[in-house]
């Protein structure tokens, strides 16, 4: 097994996952994907991902849309 430095380690949780928060886009992505795919329980998860998507380019949750 390889040695980890200590910044490794250090950026690392119990888990094994960073410290790192969410950003915007995936936030809106885990808030959003299980009310669509609860409202539309017939679409495939990718449908249900892209309709997701696509509902992020105009979510006021996006920075792109902040002006």
């Amino acid at each position: 097994m390889p040695k980890e430095t200590k910044a490794k380690v250090a950026k690392k949780t119990a888990g094994g996952k960073s410290n790192r928060p969410l950003t915007p886009y995936n936030a809106f992505m885990k808030a959003e994907l299980p009310k669509i795919k609860a409202a539309q329980p017939e679409l495939s998860h990718r449908d249900a991902f892209k309709l997701c998507a696509s509902k992020w380019k105009d979510a006021p949750e996006n920075p792109a849309n902040k002006k």
